[in-house]
C-alpha cells in the first residue's frame, strides 16, 4: 500500500514538472524580441502632476510625448499658445487647470524693449501682426482636413501595434540601412533629433490639430524642425540607431495616444 502511494505521487509530480516545463515554453515562444524599443517595453502611464524643467533641445511636443499628453492640453495648462516656445530651465506644469494663453518669453527684457520700440517706429509691428494673422489662420483651415496617409516604407511589418500583455505603440517595419524612410502625410515637422530614450534619431510630424507621426531608429535625418513636408517625402533614412537592427519603427498619435498605424495606413 504505501509502495502505490510514493509510486502515485512520484507520478503526479512528474505530470506536474511536465506542464510547468511546457507552459514556460510555450510563454518564451510568444515573448516579444528584446529589440522592442526601450519606450515601448513598458505600458507608459500619462503622468498629469508634478513639473518639468525644460532642457535644451527640447519642444513641447516631445515634452508632451514622454508623459502621454496631448500637446495641447500641456500648452494650455501652462497659458503657452502658438507657436508653442519655450526655453531652457522653463518649468512646465504637468496637470492642473488651463490658464489664461500667453507667448513664452525668454528672458531678455532689454532686447524685447529695443525690438518693440524698432518696431513701433518704422511702422512694421501692426503689418507683421496682420500678416501672421492670415497666416495662422491658413494653416488652421488646411490643418483641420482630412489626413490622407501612405506607407513610410516599404519593408514587411515585422511587430505591430499591441495595447494588451506586452505593449507596442506603434508597427516595426523591416528594411535595409539607407532605404527611405517618407512622410506619411504631409505637415509640419515638430521634432528632429535623438533626444528620446528608446528611439534613435526620431522626426516627428504634426498633421492637424489631433494627428502626430512619429519615426524612429533613422540612420539620418534630412528635416528639420519647422520644415513643411509633403505626403511621400523622403524625410530620412532607414537605420537602427537606438535598437540592435535595421528597421523603422513608426507611430500614429491622436489627441496625444497612440492608435494602431495599421487603421489608418492603405492596404498593401
Amino acid at each position: 500500500m504505501i509502495t502505490r502511494l510514493v509510486f502515485f505521487h512520484l507520478s503526479v509530480c512528474s505530470k506536474m514538472m511536465s506542464i510547468g516545463l511546457c507552459l514556460l515554453l510555450l510563454t518564451s515562444c510568444v515573448s516579444p524580441p528584446s529589440n522592442i524599443p526601450i519606450s515601448s517595453r513598458t505600458r507608459p502611464a500619462t503622468v498629469t502632476w508634478g513639473t518639468h524643467t525644460v532642457q535644451r533641445g527640447e519642444t513641447l511636443y516631445t515634452i508632451a510625448w514622454r508623459y502621454g499628453q496631448e500637446f495641447k492640453r500641456l500648452a494650455a495648462i501652462n497659458g503657452i499658445r502658438a507657436p508653442y516656445t519655450i526655453y531652457p530651465g522653463q518649468k512646465l506644469r504637468l496637470g492642473g487647470q488651463a490658464r489664461t494663453q500667453t507667448v513664452a518669453r525668454k528672458p531678455s527684457p532689454k532686447k524685447t524693449v529695443a525690438a518693440s520700440s524698432q518696431a513701433r517706429s518704422t511702422g512694421v509691428e501692426s503689418a507683421s501682426n496682420k500678416k501672421r494673422s492670415i497666416s495662422t489662420k491658413g494653416a488652421q483651415s488646411v490643418s483641420g482636413g482630412k489626413v490622407r496617409w501612405q506607407w513610410p516604407a516599404s519593408g514587411k511589418v515585422i511587430a505591430r501595434f499591441s495595447t494588451s500583455g506586452q505593449l507596442y505603440k506603434g508597427v516595426a517595419i523591416a528594411g535595409r540601412i539607407g532605404e527611405p524612410v517618407n512622410a506619411t502625410a504631409g505637415g509640419k515637422v515638430v521634432y528632429s533629433g535623438a533626444g528620446l530614450t528608446g528611439y534613435g534619431n526620431l522626426v516627428i510630424i504634426r498633421h492637424n490639430s489631433s494627428y502626430l507621426s512619429a519615426y524612429a531608429h533613422n540612420k539620418t535625418l534630412l528635416v528639420s524642425e519647422g520644415d513643411t513636408v509633403k505626403a511621400g517625402q523622403k524625410i530620412a533614412e532607414l537605420g537602427s540607431t537606438g535598437t540592435n537592427e535595421p528597421k523603422l519603427h513608426f507611430e500614429i498619435r491622436r489627441d496625444g495616444k497612440p492608435v494602431d498605424p495599421l487603421l489608418f495606413l492603405p492596404n498593401r
